[in-house]
């Protein structure tokens, strides 16, 4: 974590802002975090256990799925829904070049080779056409990221491409979001992550994946419990990403203020737009759009500034004691970790103006508006 990053999880003070509070954040469930670590303490199902299978029932209801099954993280959870979905080594996946590596990674781990198509020029969500078009014979899976908290088109995807093609939908950042009435993994198989900053957030890693299907649940159980459903007899080669209980009692206590937080979210995100409007007209800023159909939670508040510099933006936004942040500076083609993918530069002109000109406001439940106000005025004096 840099610095930039900690100084945005500082709880905000009058003289700052932070990008994400977390101490405001615990101090809501605190009390009932407390009690449940007791009661695991006390009955040392540290792995696994009531609490676990209760969270995982109360976030498939949350969720409007049958199944989710709780994991380590999120990029094993990408991964273990791949794998169930039947991509092998050698498969060929479908993402965003504008997404956080682990969606990139978790294609590669699972054996297959990560084939990367633009994102839409305002939402930067996937672009279906492309993605669509990118489909080759290796192609096993499209992986459609639910990005800064709105959905992708996933529903589209699934109905247009091949039946040997699966849609894996990489829902991170889309905790009770939806797109025309349909939540993540409805029809399919969604994975997402509990990292400490999204809108469920854990107090260190955890995932889960979630689907409609028995079938695909028991699978991604099977192998993140080492290809085992029963001690020392193992079915598949998988591996140990399994949630343990401390962290399933942290999210079960904020699943309970989720949906009220997500409708905070909303209200601070609608105060930043008005507050945003006057730069909007005059060009200095683009502000987020919701695509049409989407239920967006707000995970991010992403905004552009063409023309400006960027960098020294955020850097006077922290200077002042701002949280600022970018989502993400450099897309997947452009890391040194995928250069073998053979991507050039302009390869994805929409996602590399994007990684060029966005920055993240800062935007958590218990924001104020003078906070938001704060914000605004140290933006508009940066951009000068």
């Amino acid at each position: 974590m840099d610095a930039m990053d900690r100084a945005g999880r500082r709880s905000g003070t009058a003289e700052g802002v932070p990008l994400v509070d977390l101490a405001a954040a615990h101090a809501e469930v605190a009390e009932a975090v407390r009690a449940g670590f007791d009661r695991v303490l006390d009955g040392t199902a540290f792995i696994g256990g009531e609490e676990v299978r209760e969270f995982e029932r109360e976030y498939a209801r949350f969720s409007g799925l049958a199944h989710c099954v709780g994991v380590a993280n999120g990029t094993d959870a990408v991964e273990l829904a791949l794998r169930a979905s039947g991509v092998r080594p050698g498969d060929e996946v479908v993402l965003p070049a504008n997404t956080f590596i682990a969606t990139a990674g978790a294609a590669a781990r699972a054996g297959a080779r990560p084939v990367l198509v633009d994102c839409l020029p305002d939402s930067y969500l996937i672009d279906p056409q492309q993605a669509l078009d990118a489909v080759g014979p290796a192609t096993r899976a499209v992986v459609p990221v639910h990005l800064y908290g709105q959905c992708a088109a996933a529903a589209e995807l699934a109905a247009r491409l091949p039946q040997r093609v699966r849609v894996v939908e990489d829902a991170a950042q889309s905790q009770g979001a939806s797109r025309d009435g349909r939540p993540p993994g409805r029809g399919g198989i969604a994975a997402t992550s509990f990292y400490p900053g999204k809108n469920l957030g854990a107090y260190g890693d955890a995932g889960a994946v979630l689907t409609d299907d028995a079938e695909l649940a028991d699978r991604v159980r099977l192998l993140a419990n080492h290809g085992s459903r029963s001690k020392y007899l193992h079915e598949a080669a998988g591996f140990n990403s399994r949630l343990d209980a401390l962290q399933a009692v942290v999210l079960r206590a904020k699943l309970e203020r989720l949906a009220e937080g997500n409708a905070a979210r909303r209200d601070a995100a609608a105060r930043y737009h008005l507050l945003l409007a006057e730069l909007a007209e005059a060009g200095r800023v683009v502000r987020p759009v919701a695509a049409e159909g989407n239920v967006h939670v707000w995970h991010l508040y992403v905004l552009r500034v063409p023309g400006a510099d960027r960098d020294a933006v955020v850097g006077k936004l922290n200077a002042a004691g701002l949280g600022a942040a970018v989502h993400y500076p450099v897309p997947i083609h452009r890391t040194p970790a995928f250069a073998e993918l053979g991507y050039g530069p302009g390869a994805f002109p929409h996602a590399e103006r994007a990684a060029g000109e966005i920055l993240s406001l800062p935007l958590f439940p218990q924001i104020r508006a003078d906070q938001q106000e704060q914000v605004v005025r140290a933006l508009t004096e940066a951009l000068g």
